[in-house]
């Protein structure tokens, strides 16, 4: 099972003196009357944003690989928890209906993820109906889903959950409703009984299935980082060179170690005063 990952953005601007910083170089120059100055101000920041690292490749500026090798390793980070998601995602869904469902013919057909983590937490589901005539009568076995269900729709709307009405009551007829919308129906029924080990394997595949995709997310809140960072480079170095100031900035990831191990994208900014 994957380890979640610790995920942060860690900026940090430091002031130094212009003489300590000073490089000659002419793409720092002011850009004289006439020039492409447009071109320099506006293009190479969009193209930052669009693809990190393309204002500073263009500008000369070699940490522009940095911010196209981290979007290489982070889209490939992204791709690659998306996919172990998707594939322990089948497992716990087979598994599920392997073993789980089986007794109960089911039918197979995908719903919402709220009901694989109910099958987690319940061994069994509890029958829907437990009339075999046409009204519909809950369970009350409180040891199921079902029954818990029927449970919290009666302290609801019941006066006292120990005595229901009349069934044709308004109250009784909003408790059903509560249960009816809620409870798990007959194609979707579970049993995990005489089957633990089984359910604790589900357990664990269904917790890595949701870290990786949980992980696969953060990689694209880090990618857009990664793209808003390397924009606002581009826009600063040109703001910076118009004005004769220097500027430095270095971007990288750096592991965490410790007791949530993960990737920190990191990124120093030197401004020459």
């Amino acid at each position: 099972m994957n380890r979640p990952l610790l995920l942060g953005l860690v900026l940090v601007v430091a002031a130094t003196p212009a003489r300590a910083q000073f490089r000659s170089d002419p793409a720092t120059s002011i850009a004289p009357a006439g020039s492409s100055l447009w071109h320099a101000s506006w293009i190479r920041p969009i193209g930052s944003l669009l693809v990190p690292g393309t204002g500073q490749l263009l500008g000369g500026h070699p940490r522009g690989a940095v911010y196209l090798a981290i979007e290489a390793l982070l889209i490939t980070r992204a791709l690659t928890f998306n996919a172990e998601g998707r594939r322990d995602r089948t497992r716990y869904r087979d598994l599920a209906l392997a073993v789980a469902r089986s007794p109960f013919a089911p039918v197979r057909q995908d719903t919402v993820f709220e009901y694989y983590e109910q099958m987690g937490r319940w061994v069994e589901s509890g029958p829907y109906d437990v009339d075999p005539g046409p009204a519909l009568v809950p369970p009350t076995d409180e040891r199921t889903y079902n029954g818990q269900i029927w449970l919290l729709a009666r302290t609801t709307y019941f006066a006292d959950p120990n005595q229901p009405p009349d069934p044709d009551s308004p109250e009784y007829q909003r408790a059903l409703a509560f249960y009816a919308s809620r409870a798990i129906g007959p194609n979707f029924r579970w049993s995990w009984r005489n089957a633990g080990l089984e359910q604790d394997l589900y357990r664990q595949t269904i917790a890595a299935s949701d870290n990786a995709f949980r992980n696969a997310t953060a990689m694209l809140g880090l990618l857009l980082a990664n793209h808003v960072l390397s924009a606002v480079d581009a826009v600063v170095t040109e703001r910076l060179r118009g004005g004769g100031r220097p500027i430095a900035i270095q971007t990288g990831l750096d592991r965490e170690t410790g007791a949530r191990p993960g990737l920190r994208f990191l990124a120093v900014v030197t401004i020459g005063l």
